[in-house]
């Protein structure tokens, strides 16, 4: 999967993690306060993962301008 998929999917896991919360909390579900917590860290996890790879793209891709140039 590609960072970008990785981000949209983490941002989604986020906000329906919230709304779990916000749910559980409205009707006094501590199983759903649970749940939305952790599709909320998992969301997080997967933006982190996306942003990683961004970032190691961009490392590689900057090495491979230095070879270049140094050719």
């Amino acid at each position: 999967m590609g960072a970008t998929a990785d981000k949209i999917k983490g941002a989604t896991n986020e906000a329906i993690g919230k709304a779990k919360q916000g749910l559980g909390e409205a009707t006094g579900s501590d199983k759903l306060k649970g749940e939305g917590a952790i599709q909320e860290a998992k969301g997080h996890g997967q933006q982190a993962v996306g942003n990683v790879k961004d970032a190691a793209k961009s490392a590689v891709n900057e090495a491979a301008k230095a070879a270049n140039k140094n050719l």
